[in-house]
């Protein structure tokens, strides 16, 4: 894909708004319950990295894992927002993750022009972990990134996308939070702006509209008051970790079109996290 397949909105007025991006380096999160969205958002991935723009695209597949454990009679539980993962659901997180989404997003992304590469975080030892909680099962607490073929792949000119397993200490697979994976690459990567696309516009504030802006105590006092809740839990975590590193990090409705180009002129969309 170059530069003229940008949609129509965004063709006239490219070199303005994108000019100033060329050679930065932004993280894209895919939520699973955003996947049906996925051309879009890869359009637009593509479209940036066709002007300059270093892109990672980190996937989930909650919905897609939750449908084949219960095709297969295996129990959904979550604990605090996290999957409680047995040797048995851990092999259907590790098919559905690398077996069924990275492959289908790798096909499309290829079929729409682009030039990416699949990746698990076991490759290359990106995502190093330890068990998290053994009530929790294969659920991997985060220890390290190590970057180094992500960023080979982007110096070699391809879109790494990435499924968010890891590797203990013992060489065993760990299922990770895809939210901290991409949070921690992010950092990583020394990465300019972090974007989860979610299936909401937002987060909700107590009256239910979206906060434009929100501050870590503002997110800890919604926690508290149950506002925020179950999986959104971690996802405001990462994002609250990530502006550690991360210049800008925001939460968006990924079923928006094109959202991803959209969040990048700085319009009132979604909700930023700032110090």
């Amino acid at each position: 894909m170059t530069t003229s397949s940008i949609p129509t909105t965004y063709a006239g007025r490219s070199k303005r708004t994108f000019s100033s991006l060329k050679g930065k380096t932004f993280v894209v999160k895919l939520g699973g319950s955003t996947l049906e969205y996925q051309r879009t958002v890869l359009q637009d991935c593509i479209c940036l990295h066709a002007l300059g723009v270093h892109i990672v695209l980190v996937h989930g597949g909650g919905h897609t894992i939750d449908e084949w454990l219960t095709k297969l009679h295996i129990p959904v539980r979550f604990q605090h927002g996290l999957r409680v993962t047995d040797a048995q659901t851990l092999e259907v997180v590790r098919m559905v993750l690398c077996g069924q989404i990275n492959q289908e997003l790798v096909a499309l992304a290829t079929q729409l022009g682009g030039n990416v590469v699949g990746l698990c975080g076991t490759d290359g030892n990106i995502v190093q972990g330890h068990q998290m909680d053994k009530s929790l099962g294969f659920v991997g607490e985060i220890d390290a990134i190590h970057p180094m073929l992500i960023q080979q792949v982007i110096d070699d000119g391809y879109i790494p996308i990435l499924a968010p397993l890891g590797l203990g200490p013992d060489g065993s697979c760990l299922n990770m939070n895809a939210d901290l994976v991409a949070s921690r690459l992010a950092g990583a990567l020394q990465a300019s702006r972090l974007t989860f696309l979610s299936n909401i516009d937002g987060i909700y504030g107590s009256d239910g509209a979206v906060i434009p802006e929100m501050h870590e105590a503002e997110v800890n006092s919604l926690i508290e008051s149950g506002i925020i809740k179950d999986g959104m839990i971690p996802k405001v975590n990462a994002c609250l970790h990530a502006l550690k590193d991360v210049p800008c990090v925001q939460i968006a409705n990924g079923g928006n079109p094109h959202m991803l180009l959209h969040t990048l002129e700085d319009l009132p969309l979604g909700t930023k996290f700032v110090h």
